[in-house]
């Protein structure tokens, strides 16, 4: 069992006050266009807000495949968890047949990975509060350059067509951190609009030119892999900074980003 490390710091512990957080920031309006999405990780009193807006717009699925940067640094350069994960809403399970179905040629189980990251932990209150009857597949990226973004991409894709699974990538990222508010802003508009032009090798550009302190850079790369694949294009759902709620002095950016075909 996976057991949650930020319930009661990036968000609340308690059941209820949890699903009144996330009454106030989604408003369900599932889209089945929707394949993959970016969504931010941080304290939900930060990025709540712009993650509720991107995951009020996914649609049911039968397997959330979701992609976080590995910030500890600990475990395999790109991890797999096969536990089931504990929320104060309950347990998320993971999807073993998909992860069984992929090649695992850069992918591999590896717990200790995802034992004290946070950026995949948040994302899943959000599923269960929206969703019934979904399986998790949670990857770690210690490794986030572009070749690994293609081949993580490829062992999704290749499991998909194999279980047949009805699926939905969910990319775990914050933009840039740290920041004067307006630069931030300014920042990640550039990365943005390399997003949404769906040109992977544009968006390693700017992230690289830039040298952006987007921490979750490569599992967006993955998520627009996957997107281009399925022939999707990228839409911008909402864009806030820490800024919003808190000093503008040094901000965080947040973008909530889907995919839709």
């Amino acid at each position: 069992m996976r057991h949650p490390i930020v319930a009661g710091s990036f968000y609340p512990s308690n059941p209820e006050s949890l699903l009144a957080m996330l009454k106030e920031y989604t408003e369900p309006a599932k889209d089945e266009s929707v394949i993959a999405c970016i969504s931010p990780h941080a304290g939900y009193v930060y990025s709540g807000r712009t993650a509720g807006k991107v995951h009020s717009l996914l649609p049911d699925a039968e397997t959330f495949v979701i992609l976080g940067p590995n910030h500890t640094g600990v475990g395999l350069p790109v991890a797999v968890s096969t536990d089931t994960w504990l929320t104060p809403l309950g347990e998320a399970e993971v999807d073993q047949e998909f992860i069984e179905a992929m090649p695992r040629i850069i992918v591999d189980v590896d717990e200790n990975a995802h034992r004290y990251e946070h950026s995949l932990e948040v994302q899943i209150p959000f599923l269960q509060y929206l969703h019934e009857d979904f399986k998790i597949v949670p990857i770690c990226l210690g490794l986030q350059d572009e070749e690994t973004a293609r081949e993580v991409a490829e062992e999704i894709l290749e499991a998909e067509e194999k279980t047949g699974r009805r699926i939905v990538v969910v990319a775990s990222s914050d933009m840039h951190h740290y920041l004067p508010d307006e630069e931030c802003r300014r920042l990640d508009e550039k990365v943005i609009d390399s997003i949404l032009s769906m040109d992977v090798k544009k968006y390693y550009e700017t992230i690289y030119k830039l040298q952006a302190s987007v921490c979750g850079y490569g599992c967006i790369a993955v998520a627009m892999n996957y997107a281009r694949e399925k022939g999707a294009r990228a839409e911008l759902v909402d864009y806030s900074t820490s800024g919003d709620v808190a000093d503008r002095s040094a901000v965080v950016g947040y973008a909530g980003i889907v995919f839709r075909i």
